[in-house]
């Protein structure tokens, strides 16, 4: 199961076993760069598989988490999300009630973010073969007009390695931003599978983002995003951090995180860092463009909650925490998922 949650041992295992035996094509954000998408002929593309148990859950479905994972898979590149597929693969025996109110939710997602689903198929397995439906987006998207104004203000003061808002774009001294509270995906979904209660305080984060994502752009000076799904911020920061060559110094307590995600992780020993997200988005731009950006997010119902929580540094390889004590701790990358079938 660690094979496909989003850790290290993901990483070590697509490397090894899935990059070795495939042979991307030369292109802006190539496949061996592993970002959230790729671009190719100017066109930006990629693709999502959703295993999420159970099906429906407080705050969302798999239907609505397919639209909103593959357009903010977009989004983040600087794209404007323009075209989704949707294919749905259905175990024998599922009920109707189920399938109409997945695909009225994937519908209503789509509605709500102006992305249409253009095309897709539909397959159906014997009982047993599957469990319940699976559901497999991808998504197209163009450059956002935005984009260039942004890498531009950034080249003002520093080197910018690529054209597009990838993982290796970040410098020391950028401003390291959260659109809000982390945690609340995976710790509502997986109280709910489980039985333990938070699910009636705590409710998924699904929300496509691409409209709050154009706003903080125009903004300005922002050099990459992205959105903190499997491995949650922890794993997130640790790519920008690896791919970029830079350390990440984070202040701890600007972190946000609600107290009741808080006291689960706590009694379920897990790291609310490290648990997954659909709904927001990591946003690394120049010192000088923080407030602004900040105030471009806030503007916004998905980012009401949004903060500046470190910046990134040459005094570091890693990312580190400044504890509310004034210590630091290193912010490892999870091995895994801590809360497996959550996207």
């Amino acid at each position: 199961m660690n094979h496909g949650a989003g850790g290290e041992l993901m990483q070590e295992f697509v490397s090894r076993h899935v990059l070795s035996h495939l042979q991307g094509r030369a292109s802006e954000v190539p496949l061996e760069a592993l970002d959230d998408s790729a671009v190719i002929d100017g066109i930006v593309f990629t693709t999502d598989g959703h295993t999420v148990k159970p099906l429906i859950f407080p705050g969302g479905d798999i239907g609505s988490l397919s639209v909103a994972g593959t357009v903010n898979d977009l989004a983040v590149m600087g794209a404007e999300p323009i075209a989704l597929s949707s294919a749905v693969i259905m175990e024998e025996g599922l009920d109707m009630e189920t399938v109409d109110h997945v695909m009225a939710s994937l519908a209503d997602a789509s509605r709500v973010c102006g992305v249409p689903v253009v095309t897709g198929d539909t397959k159906v397995m014997e009982a047993g073969g599957i469990d319940r439906m699976v559901i497999v987006t991808s998504g197209i998207g163009r450059r956002s007009p935005h984009l260039d104004s942004n890498l531009e203000r950034a080249r003002r003061s520093r080197e910018v390695k690529r054209d597009w808002l990838t993982d290796d774009n970040i410098a020391p001294g950028d401003a390291i931003i959260v659109s809000g509270r982390l945690g609340d995906h995976g710790v509502a979904l997986l109280s709910f599978r489980e039985g333990y209660g938070f699910e009636t305080e705590v409710q998924s984060d699904i929300a496509p983002l691409n409209r709050m994502i154009a706003s903080a752009m125009q903004a300005g000076g922002i050099v990459t995003i992205k959105d903190p799904t499997r491995g949650g911020l922890a794993n997130c920061l640790n790519e920008w951090s690896s791919k970029s060559r830079v350390g990440i110094e984070l202040d701890g307590p600007s972190i946000p995180v609600s107290e009741t995600v808080s006291n689960a992780c706590d009694l379920l020993g897990i790291d609310p860092l490290s648990i997954g997200n659909e709904g927001k988005a990591v946003i690394a731009c120049v010192p000088e463009a923080a407030e602004d950006v900040l105030a471009a997010l806030r503007s916004h119902p998905e980012g009401e909650g949004a903060a500046l929580i470190g910046y990134a540094t040459d005094k570091y390889d890693r990312v580190v925490i400044r504890t509310e004590m004034g210590g630091r701790r290193v912010l490892d990358p999870p091995v895994g998922d801590p809360v497996p079938r959550i996207c």
